[in-house]
């Protein structure tokens, strides 16, 4: 039993690696205006970020224009590996 729920963790922390990945890519793309995120492969990255960027869009206000939402997506994910990265070892 041990060693399946080592596995399923560990397969956890590698998923949500790979998806902060994803999301900083998609955070660093919304910077330059000039890209058509309705175009093959912007659309299915926002197809796989958006929905999880939503959950935190309307907690922390925007500050000076800026959305600071995606950095509590971002420290959320951090917590979530830490905790399934202690239960590996």
């Amino acid at each position: 039993m041990g060693i399946l729920i080592e596995t399923i963790c560990g397969g956890l922390v590698g998923f949500l690696k790979f998806y902060i990945v994803i999301l900083t890519i998609r955070v660093y793309l919304t910077w330059f205006p000039n890209i058509n995120f309705y175009l093959q492969p912007f659309s299915s990255l926002g197809k796989m970020t958006d929905p999880y960027l939503r959950l935190f869009r309307g907690i922390i206000p925007p500050l000076i224009g800026f959305d600071l939402s995606p950095l509590l997506a971002f420290i959320f994910l951090t917590f979530l590996i830490d905790v399934f990265s202690s239960v590996i070892f």
